[in-house]
């Protein structure tokens, strides 16, 4: 598989990724969901702290995760979210 370099804005910082190629789709609907989720938070609460409302994000869409009746279709999702969400934290030590 090729590997590809993107950058991704979540919460209003940018994180420069390498991923495969197969993956782009995924991961920027991913990021897409976890900004507009924040946008709705904020919208809804009196919320301004972005830690909060990316712990309030990570809450919500862990827990619809769970909630779905396709048990294996989760897993492979979880399994791409924990994968990105590693590739994320790897970005950021190296910065």
């Amino acid at each position: 598989m090729s590997k590809i370099s993107i950058k991704l804005v979540i919460a209003g910082r940018s994180y420069p990724l390498t991923i495969n190629e197969s993956e782009e789709e995924a991961v920027r609907k991913a990021a897409e969901d976890i900004n507009s989720n924040i946008q709705q938070l904020q919208q809804i609460y009196a919320v301004k702290d972005m830690q909060d409302l990316l712990a309030m994000t990570s809450l919500q869409l862990a827990t619809r995760s769970q909630s779905g009746a396709n048990p294996q279709k989760e897993s492979l999702e979880k399994d791409k979210i924990l994968e990105a969400l590693e590739k994320l934290s790897n970005s950021i030590e190296m910065s």
